[in-house]
Parts: structure tokens; sequence; C-alpha cells
């Protein structure tokens, strides 16, 4: 017994030794690579993006510096398929139909290098007319209305190069670490920048990255499949784009409903609501990365300072003329794909179901909403314009209203604020209230487009020049006008946020209450600083902090990804803006004990000295799914709703390794064969000889003779 379990003991320890050889010589083979993959969007038509072999796509390394290193891979590569590896002047739309056109066979992984950036004069894969079959339509086509994409410099993104929504036949992997980059091309030059005629015969640095997508064709076949294997496991190819909106109210409503689901809901049509709505999400086409800085953080920070400013200017709700009247202020997401979030938020309140029943208030209807403020892309806050379908004497109105503060010397704000009335109006979230009514008052205030990296990885701090300033003083409370530019310049981003903030809030403030504003305090630009800083920068804060339960986990020291993702996916905008929301709308209520502020509406928040205090919130979520996948048989083509999902997919990942040439490969295929030839010839040999070779009598008998007979 003893001796068996030696011999079982001998055994398991040469199994463990040759699993840890194994996994030494895989890490000798292979050198993993951090970065970031394209993956694959569908809609109702197509399918957009990239996607690897299934067991994952490899390529020879190849640098391109000049245009010249990608001619000679389309004309005459002595040892396909290639990896060029591709830096972000030369990543443009051309260069990359191009290499599409050239095929897998040649071109087998596509790598963006963060090299020679310094170069890069634009950067922007979106379209010229972005969501440009979605919103306002043209009679009869379904194209848009408001954007003309033959005419790119007169267009929304003059400088879109389309491939965001293009469909690549392999893999496109971004590296944005400089010393990941760096690897690369080490491995380059030592193993394949040098006689290229020989590539053919000798081991090349080859890299291999695996970002297989499961879903293909549109969306109306990869559901079709997804819903046909629910139904025998859990299998999916493909999920909807689907997040949060957030909304709050400036005043608490005061108009509760009856909970009972058998009653029909119905409006309360006394109410009356000014929406100021905006962009909460961005996109890019690689995961997880892409800060939107200008395309929609901007506009985001202004609505927070807007309400915010409200918030603290503004009487009680009783005070007004009409107590009946407030202010709805939603963040919608998913608006860079069609507007999800406010073909949404549409859909609902046709359909009486905004809020949700568990609020318990009367739904909002079309009859509640008095007019729209949409805040739209504010690239260059020095030229913005309020743009509308037609003219009406409302916008003529609010926009008298904005110039007077904004070029009032009393404030400094030095702006003037151009009106712009005509059919080519922004892509914002306002074109899902004008395609249900064209006669709906929307007002829209956006900057004339100035944004060379609209939708992409470059839209981040640098690109909206923002420098945290770090201070630790009040950013919450307002400001006197003149403390206002102690802090910062008359050209610093903080100070063009709370300028606009401020126009845009007073201008609020004299619709509401129906009296000028001629207070000294303005919107603090700390509060945009510190916005500007966990959304640019890091999620770990004190903006967050003090919006959170006191002792709450921190956030990561990465900035909040913004994309809309899917249903299970990152919400942590969503959740950080609720907060917010939640924070800079509140009234406080410091009378009500912590362990009495535990039932919403009141909520506690660790405030801005992390101590604790009651707020009374005002703020929800609601669902960021289109319709389209609400709708029994819906028809996938018509285009009435937006109809993106996003494939699903195991893993993504890219290593870098010696791939051997043809030759030797030829070379150890024929010694296997032979080598299996052999053995084969051998066992033939012996077993044709056993007779000979081995003894048919047992051992154990061998040692006694035959015995004799009686």
């Amino acid at each position: 017994m003893a001796q068996q379990m030696k011999t079982v003991a001998v055994w398991f320890i040469l199994l463990l030794q040759s699993i840890t050889y194994g996994e030494r010589t895989r890490d000798k083979m292979y050198q993993p690579i951090v970065g970031a993959a394209c993956f694959r969007r569908l809609n109702g038509t197509h399918q957009i993006g990239c996607s690897s072999t299934y067991s994952g796509s490899v390529g020879v390394l190849h640098l391109v510096n000049i245009e010249a290193d990608l001619d000679f891979l389309l004309t005459s590569p002595p040892s396909p398929p290639y990896a060029p590896m591709i830096p972000p002047h030369l990543f443009t739309h051309r260069n990359l139909l191009r290499l599409k056109e050239a095929g897998p066979d040649i071109i087998s992984v596509v790598l963006l290098i963060n090299r020679n950036s310094d170069k890069m004069t634009q950067f922007s894969h979106e379209l010229n007319c972005p969501n440009q079959y979605s919103g306002l339509l043209k009679p009869n086509i379904s194209e848009s209305a408001t954007c003309d994409a033959s005419n790119p410099p007169n267009s929304w993104n003059p400088w879109g190069t389309g491939l965001l929504h293009q469909d690549f036949p392999f893999p496109i992997y971004y590296i944005a670490d400089v010393n990941e980059t760096q690897t690369l091309v080490n491995c380059f030059e030592k193993f394949n920048n040098f006689d290229y005629e020989s590539h053919a015969l000798r081991s090349l640095c080859a890299v291999e990255v695996k970002s297989f997508m499961s879903a293909a064709v549109n969306t109306e076949v990869c559901m079709r499949r997804t819903n046909f294997i629910n139904n025998l496991g859990s299998t999916k190819y493909c999920d909807p784009l689907e997040g949060r909106s957030v909304y709050a109210t400036l005043y608490p409503r005061n108009s509760p409903e009856n909970l009972t689901t058998e009653v029909p809901r119905s409006v309360n049509t006394a109410e009356k609501f000014i929406l100021v709505t905006t962009r909460l999400d961005t996109t890019s086409m690689f995961d997880g990365v892409g800060l939107g800085a200008l395309d929609s953080l901007m506009g985001f920070a202004t609505l927070t300072q807007v309400a915010h400013l409200l918030r603290q200017l503004l009487p009680p709700q009783g005070s007004l003329p009409d107590p009946r009247r407030n202010v709805l202020f939603v963040a919608f997401n998913g608006e860079s794909f069609d507007y999800i979030g406010s073909q949404r938020f549409v859909y609902d309140m046709e359909n009486l179901v905004f809020p949700a029943r568990s609020t318990k208030s009367t739904p909002i209807s079309f009859e509640n909403i008095e007019f729209m403020l949409d805040i739209g892309t504010l690239d260059d806050i020095t030229n913005i314009k309020l743009h509308t379908l037609i003219t009406t004497p409302l916008a003529q109105d609010f926009l008298k209203k904005l110039n007077n503060y904004a070029s009032s010397p009393r404030y400094g704000f030095n702006l003037d604020i151009q009106s712009d009335v005509g059919i080519q109006i922004p892509p914002t979230s306002a074109q899902s209230f004008l395609r249900r009514d064209t006669q709906f008052p929307a007002l829209i205030l956006n900057a004339v487009p100035a944004n060379k990296y609209y939708h992409s990885i470059y839209d981040d701090a640098v690109n909206v020049g923002f420098s945290y300033a770090n201070t630790s003083r009040d950013y919450i409370s307002l400001i006197d006008v003149s403390e206002s530019k102690n802090y910062f310049n008359a050209t610093a981003l903080q100070m063009k946020v709370a300028n606009v903030s401020s126009i845009v809030a007073f201008a609020l403030y004299e619709t509401l209450t129906g009296l000028q504003y001629t207070g000294n305090k303005v919107a603090n630009p700390l509060l945009a600083d510190e916005f500007l800083y966990c959304f640019l920068q890091s999620a770990d804060c004190r903006l967050f902090k003090a919006s959170s339960y006191p002792g709450s986990p921190s956030g990561l020291p990465l900035p909040p990804m913004r994309y809309i993702s899917v249903l299970g996916g990152s919400q942590e905008s969503s959740g950080w803006t609720y907060r917010l929301f939640g924070y800079l709308l509140s009234q406080p209520q410091p009378s009500v004990a912590k362990e009495n502020c535990t039932n919403l509406p009141l909520h506690w928040v660790a405030g801005i000295n992390g101590t604790g205090e009651c707020r009374l919130t005002t703020q929800s979520y609601m669902d960021a799914l289109s319709p389209a996948f609400l709708i029994e048989n819906y028809d996938w083509r018509s285009g009435k709703y937006s109809t993106w999902t996003e494939s699903t997919w195991s893993q993504f990942s890219a290593r870098i390794f010696l791939r051997p040439s043809h030759v030797h490969k030829i070379t150890t295929l024929t010694i296997g064969i032979v080598v299996l030839v052999i053995s084969f010839c051998l066992i033939y040999i012996i077993n044709s000889r056993s007779d000979v070779l081995f003894d048919d009598v047992p051992a154990s008998n061998a040692a006694f003779s035959r015995p004799t007979a009686c």
C-alpha cells in the first residue's frame, strides 16, 4: 500500500511539473498586449463594426509611417496576412477602405497605435450628419431633412469620416499605452523590418487578436435567432442598446395618483412644465474608450449648473405668479444611436406611462409641456445660436431674455446669442419631439460645429482644454459676479460653462417669475471645475463623494464610461447623474435626523463637508430602451424607432508572438508525417514478429517442469 501511495505521489508531482512547464512555455511564446477592441453593432438594416475569426485573427506586424508603407502591403506583400500598425493621422476613411477592399487574406488585423498624435489634425468617425436616418426626415425618404450629407462643409460634423458606421472584415484594436506601442514597434524592428524578400523564409513578429462577434446581418435576424435559442437554452447573439435616462423636477410635484392599477391613468392638465434637456451619453469605435468632452459633456455640465443655480435663486413654488409651473430637467441616454432616450420619453408620454406608477404621481403628457429648451453641443461657447424650426413669439421673447443677460455690462459675459430659424436644426433630442409634431415648441441652444474629434477616442480633456484647479474652496454656494473672476481667467473652460449657465438660468428665472433678475449671484465656476474633473479624469472626486451616502465606496480613479451599453452593462454615468441631480436640485432638511431620512424622497448624502445631511430630492430614473423592442411584431425596417443592438462576445485579447515561416511549417509537417509513417512501420513489424519477440508462457510458470504421466 505504501508503495502504491509513493507511486501516486510521484505521478502527481510529474503532472504538476508538466503543467508548470507548459505555462512557462506559453509565457515565453506569447506576450499579451493591452488595448481596446472595435466591436459590432447592428440596426434594422445592416451591421457595423469589427470581428475577428472564431479562433482569433493573426497578422504579421508592419509599422505604417507614411502612406507608401500601406502601398507596399497592398501591392506586393511578401508574407501575408499582415497587421498594419497605423498612427492616428493615417487612420483615415480612404486608408481604411483600401485595407477593407484588400480583404482578410492580405490584411487580417489593424492596430491603431497612439504614436505621432501631434500630426493629427482631426479624428471623427461619426457621419457628417449624425443620426442621419432618424429625427426629422425628408418627405418619402428615410434621410435627415435637417442636414445635407452631400455637402459635408455645411453639415453638423464636417470632419466626419463615417468609419463608425462601416463593417470591417477584420478586427481593429486600439493601443493607447505608449509602452505597449513601443513593445510592438520593437518587435517589428527586431524581426520584421529588414530583408523583406526573405519574409516568407523566416519567423516574423505577429499579433493575434481575439474579438469574435456572435451577431451578424442585422437586428431582425439577430433577435430572431436569440429568441429562438432562448427557448432551448441561455445563448444570446445580441442585446438591445439599453440604459437609464435621469430626470428631476425643480420643485417637488404635488399631484398624487391613485395607485390602483385597474383605474386608467389621467393627466393633471393644471400642471405646467418647462422641459430642459440634454444628452447624457457618447460613443466611439472602441469598447470603453471615449469621454465625449465636447460632443455632450459641455451641454451636460451646463444643464447641471442651470438646475443648481435656479434651485438657489427661485422662491418657493407657491410664490410664483403661477404656482403650478415647474421645470423638468432630463438627461437623455442613448441619443448617439438614433435618439433612444428621447424617443422612449416621447413614446411614454404618448401612452401616459411617464413617470411610472411607482413614483405615486400623475402622468405627464404633451399637454403639460409649456416649451422645451434643449441644450445641444457647445463646441464654441462664444458662438452659440438659438435654433427653432419656425419663428414664434415664444422663441423671440426667450432669445431677447438670453441676450439681455449675455450682453449686460453688469455681469460682463460679453456674449451675443444669434437666432437661427429653419429646417437645418442640430441633431439633438428635440428632433424626437419635432418628428412627432413640427409645431411642438422646441428651442435648441447649440454652438456652431467646431469639434474635429466628435464621437472619437480623442474627444477628451485635452481637446476641450480642461485643466483642473483643485481648490479646497466651497463649490456648492453661489458666488458674487466680481468674485467669480478671482479663480479663473475669462477664457478658462470653467468660466465659459459658468457664464452660459448663468445666462440660461437668468432667462428661465425671468420666465418663471415674470421679473428680471437683478441680483449679483452667478453660477460658481468651481462647481464646473469639480464636475468636469469627475467626468473627464476621475470618478474618485469630491463632488461624487458629496452626493453619495457617507462612507460609500469611492469611485474608480478613472472617468465614468458614458456609452449607453446594454442590460447588465455599465450604467455608472447614469448612477452618478442620479446622485448629482439628487444633491444639486434638492432642498436641505436640517430638522430631519439621519434615522428619519431613510425613505425617498428624503435622501441622506455626505454633503460638501462629508458629515451627512438630509435632502428632499426629486430625481428618478426612466428606461432608455427603444420602443421598437416593446412593440409586438415591429417592422424593423420602418425607421420609426431606433433598432440598435450590440453583439455578444466571449473575450477581447491581443498578444504578440513569433509566427513561423511557411518553410518552417512545411518542414514541421513533413517531419511529423515521416515520424508517423515510421511509427506505423515499427508497429507493424513488432506486431508481425510478436511470437518471436514475446514468449507466450507466463513468467510465473516458467520455473516449473512439465509433469510426467502417472
